[in-house]
């Protein structure tokens, strides 16, 4: 995949601000009035709420883990926005999600202005 829409940079400068348990270089691939909705349904509006809630994370449950994105799907549509699939997967421990996303170019570069994130079911073997 081409970065050409800047997508790829930005989950990995999210991905970077995760390893180093930075909230705010995580934070700073959001769009100022973002819509983010967590894996349990949360609703956060903003980047400042982006950025509060992983830090708490980064200070306990996902303290020295890691963030690898898959980026599965980026599908242009109207006035220059994209829709983007990723799943991710949070290591050590291997929790996957997956997330929609739209990305919009801000003025100033490509930001993810909505994200909603959810984490992907262990299959066992079942097919859906």
């Amino acid at each position: 995949m081409t970065d050409s829409d800047g997508v790829l940079a930005l989950w990995r400068a999210m991905a970077e601000g995760w390893r180093r348990g930075d909230a705010e270089a995580f934070g700073a691939v959001f769009a100022e009035d973002v819509d983010f909705v967590t894996v349990r349904g949360e609703e956060l509006r903003g980047r400042e709420a982006v950025v509060a809630g992983h830090a708490r994370l980064f200070a306990g449950p996902f303290r020295d883990t890691r963030l690898v994105p898959e980026i599965r799907l980026v599908r242009p549509l109207a006035g220059g926005l994209r829709l983007v699939h990723v799943v991710t997967v949070i290591e050590p421990g291997g929790l996957t999600t997956h997330a929609q996303a739209v990305v919009a170019d801000d003025g100033t570069g490509a930001r993810i202005t909505a994200f909603h994130n959810m984490t992907v079911p262990e299959t066992r073997g079942e097919q859906t």
